[in-house]
C-alpha cells in the first residue's frame, strides 16, 4: 500500500490574513483555486451540519511543485478552542528550518506572531547542534523554527 503526506489543515476565524503570515514570513506559495465549499458532501465528510468552509492551498517551501502544503481553512461557524500549549495532547506544532532564526522570528513577530519560548542551543548526541524556538502565529498555533549545525 503506497501512503504519501499532503496536507496540514489549520482553521482560522479569518482565513485571508493567516494565509498572508504564511506567505510573508515563510514564504508559502498560494496553490489555486481559492475554495469555497459546501453541501451533503461537505456534511457527511466532516461529520458537520451547514459546513461552510473557505480558504485555500499554500505550497510548503523547499519541496517544490509537488510538495505538501498548509490547507487554511475558515468555516462558517467556529467552533471555541483553549490557547494552545507544547504538552498538549494532540497536534503540537509544526517546523520550519531556517539558517537565520533571529531573521525569522523578527519577521514572524512583525507579522503577529508571539514568542511562546526564547531561542535555545542543545548538541543531540550522533545528530548535531540545534538551535530552536516555539512561536505562535497570530491564531496561536504553534510553530517551531529551527536549524541544525
Amino acid at each position: 500500500m503506497k501512503v504519501k503526506y499532503v496536507h496540514t489543515n489549520i482553521v482560522t476565524r479569518d482565513w485571508k490574513r493567516l494565509a498572508d503570515f504564511y506567505i510573508t514570513v515563510f514564504n508559502c506559495v498560494p496553490v489555486p483555486p481559492q475554495r469555497d465549499l459546501s453541501g451533503d458532501w461537505l456534511d457527511k465528510g466532516t461529520g458537520l451540519k451547514n459546513a461552510h468552509l473557505q480558504g485555500m492551498h499554500l505550497r510548503l517551501p523547499g519541496y517544490g511543485e509537488s510538495g505538501p502544503t498548509l490547507e487554511i481553512f475558515q468555516y462558517a461557524e467556529i467552533a471555541g478552542a483553549e490557547k494552545a500549549l507544547p504538552n498538549r495532547q494532540g497536534f503540537g506544532h509544526i517546523a520550519f528550518q531556517t539558517e537565520n532564526i533571529s531573521e525569522i522570528l523578527e519577521l514572524a513577530l512583525k507579522n503577529g506572531a508571539s514568542k511562546v519560548g526564547d531561542i535555545c542551543t542543545h548538541y543531540v548526541e550522533n545528530v548535531g547542534q540545534l538551535t530552536f524556538i516555539y512561536i505562535s502565529d497570530p491564531d496561536g498555533n504553534i510553530i517551531e523554527l529551527q536549524n541544525w549545525a
